[in-house]
């Protein structure tokens, strides 16, 4: 929807209120910045009064008998900008109204082009929304574009600066800072890591339709970054100055954050790290269950391959705390934002690879082959569980740093006062508890990339993924670092409080998100930061059929309420699973790790994730 509103010029009706912020706990104020009157270019006679306020940009209709108003909320606001008129060509007609009939013939350039018309002394602000639209049964995002022309003076410098001004303050709201007469400039970019093989393979064509176009829009500069091979964005987000940048963006599907998220985790620094670095994540896998549960949190509409909502989120920088779970094998330290799986589910995640070409489809059609072929998995499932989640105490930051890394296939798990020196320049580090020396487990060798941009918006940058160039990194190694762990090593013995089931198991699954996948609520109760795993525990003895009711019974979460013989959910701080037998699955936010005990635990509020502007 575009709708062109000129300036009348008659005496003006401004009202210009500055340094004023709005009460946030007083919804029922309103305080007008800017007001100004406005016709329609094609119908002189339609009036609009135009309110800019702490709520949005109010459209007040006015005819001689009756007035109507709409308003495009703030939120809905991605941002504005200054244009001028295109210069027309030669023969084209020269009655100075017939560029103004239609919308459709109004061509304008940026104020800077050297194709402007420099006898329109008007001065053109476009303010770009995508307001929620009610679409059958769901809600989506409709995009609307309002062109404000100002025209009240006899010079394009005067009404430019008027515009400026609406510009100005627009900007101010949207970042919500006090307004001023400068434009607010935030030097830092956005850090873009997209693996163009996630999912169907478009992510690449998904964010250059879907994503760019709203960061051009908003004014939101970026680097992106296209990942080579596996653990590119992992040693990225590791080896380089995240600092630079005001947010990093995985592009792809859930493997991807899982990558930068480790990687952040391998930094010295990564307390630091996370709390100035907010994540964030554009769907373009075949799972996508953090976006999904991040859309279901904030009331967003969550439309497969429609990147239009969690895009706005990165250009406004609102950020809500996330949990994190450490997990444990018997060589492995790694850190978790979605689940931990074994049995059916992730039978299903793995084995459903080779479909990967069909998207989310995948995981439907083989389910349907694992429940023919239905396996079960001997172990012993423990955890710790939570009593009264509704009285669960507020989460706080771990303040304790410990560091761990594996060795050999042994663990390594020091007190949590042990600190390992990881001077990238030395071959072993040291435990400043023992003293003992280890040659380091993992090294990373230098890649190559050059840089060339195909497609970008002012200011971004885009990072090809072929040919050799001049980019060079140095050999770093890694060892993971985070939060202390609370748990007994993995083969000792657990606390007395811990419940402890053995026997047959079809699958155990266990979520801190709401959703797994596009369409599988898992956790209805879950919050993005509230300390808690949900635990689903199917044990041998089930029907298929009751298997299949359960499955198609996830997409509205009626699972989560079943407490049978055969089925239970479960919440819980931490648990451990040790498998029996040498074959079978353990998955990690759908990646394979390797088939043996492991164990895990919550840590609230470590990760700050850019989500959906609620105010």
């Amino acid at each position: 929807m575009a709708l062109i509103l000129a300036v009348m010029a008659e005496p003006k009706l401004s009202k210009d209120v500055y340094n004023v912020k709005s009460d946030e706990n007083a919804d029922s104020k309103e305080h007008i910045y800017l007001e100004e009157t406005f016709y329609i270019l094609s119908k002189k006679k339609s009036v609009f009064r135009v309110r800019l306020t702490s709520k949005g940009l109010s459209l007040i209709k006015e005819t001689d008998d009756s007035s109507k108003e709409q308003t495009i909320l703030l939120r809905d606001i991605i941002g504005s900008k200054c244009m001028r008129s295109k210069r027309r060509r030669v023969g084209a007609r020269s009655c100075i109204c017939s560029s103004f009939v239609g919308h459709q013939q109004l061509k304008v350039v940026d104020e800077n082009s050297g194709d402007l018309d420099e006898s329109d002394i008007s001065a053109y602000l476009y303010i770009y929304a995508y307001n929620l639209k009610r679409s059958r049964r769901s809600f989506k995002r409709e995009r609307t574009t309002i062109t404000l022309r100002f025209r009240s003076y006899d010079k394009y410098e005067d009404n430019n600066r008027e515009a400026q001004k609406w510009r100005t303050t627009i900007k101010c709201l949207l970042v919500d800072q006090p307004i001023t007469y400068t434009l607010p400039y935030n030097d830092k970019k956005l850090l873009i890591l997209l693996n163009p093989k996630s999912g169907p393979g478009k992510a690449r064509e998904l964010f250059q339709t879907k994503a760019a176009p709203i960061l051009q829009e908003s004014d939101t500069p970026y680097d992106l970054h296209v990942t080579k091979y596996a653990q590119y964005a992992r040693e990225f987000v590791r080896t380089r100055n995240v600092y630079a940048w005001r947010g990093i963006v995985a592009v792809g599907g859930d493997g991807v954050l899982f990558e930068i998220l480790n990687g952040m985790f391998e930094r010295l620094d990564w307390q630091q790290a996370f709390a100035e670095v907010p994540l964030a994540i554009l769907p373009c896998g075949s799972g996508n269950g953090l976006a999904r549960t991040i859309c279901h949190h904030y009331n967003e509409p969550y439309i497969p391959q429609n990147l239009t909502g969690l895009t706005m989120a990165l250009a406004r920088g609102k950020t809500a705390h996330m949990d994190v779970v450490r997990v444990e094998t018997k060589s492995k330290i790694m850190f978790s934002f979605l689940s931990v799986g074994w049995g059916l589910l992730s039978d299903i995640d793995i084995e459903s690879e080779r479909l990967r070409a069909i998207g989310g489809q995948r995981f439907t059609v083989w389910a349907l082959a694992r429940l023919v072929g239905l396996r079960k998995y001997k172990g012993v499932v423990s955890y710790a569980k939570i009593k009264d989640v509704s009285n669960l105490p507020k989460p706080k930051h771990p303040l304790t740093i410990s560091h761990s890394v594996s060795q050999d296939g042994a663990l390594d798990s020091p007190e949590a006062d042990a600190f390992f020196d990881c001077d990238e320049n030395s071959e072993v580090f040291t435990s400043a508890v023992n003293g003992k020396r280890h040659q380091r487990v993992d090294s990373w060798y230098s890649v190559n990339s050059r840089r060339s941009a195909f497609y970008s918006t002012r200011g971004s940058e885009y990072h090809s993924v072929t040919s050799s160039g001049s980019e060079m990194r140095s050999p770093v190694h890694a060892c993971m670092h985070g939060p202390a762990s609370h748990l007994p090593s993995l083969m000792s013995q657990l606390p007395s409080h811990w419940v402890h089931e053995e026997g047959e198991f079809v699958m155990v699954y266990v979520s801190y998100q709401s959703y797994i996948g596009e369409d599988l609520l898992f956790a209805p109760r879950s919050n993005l930061s509230d300390g808690i795993m949900w635990m689903l525990i199917i044990k041998a003895g089930i029907s298929r059929s009751q298997i299949l009711s359960l499955l198609l019974g996830m997409s509205q979460g009626n699972h989560s309420e079943i407490n049978t013989e055969h089925i239970k959910m479960i919440p819980v701080s931490a648990f451990r699973i040790v498998p029996e037998g040498p074959n079978g699955h353990l998955t990690v936010d759908g990646e394979l790790v390797e088939y043996g005990p492991i164990q895990a635990e919550i840590f609230p509020n470590i990760v700050n994730l850019l989500v959906p502007d609620t105010k």
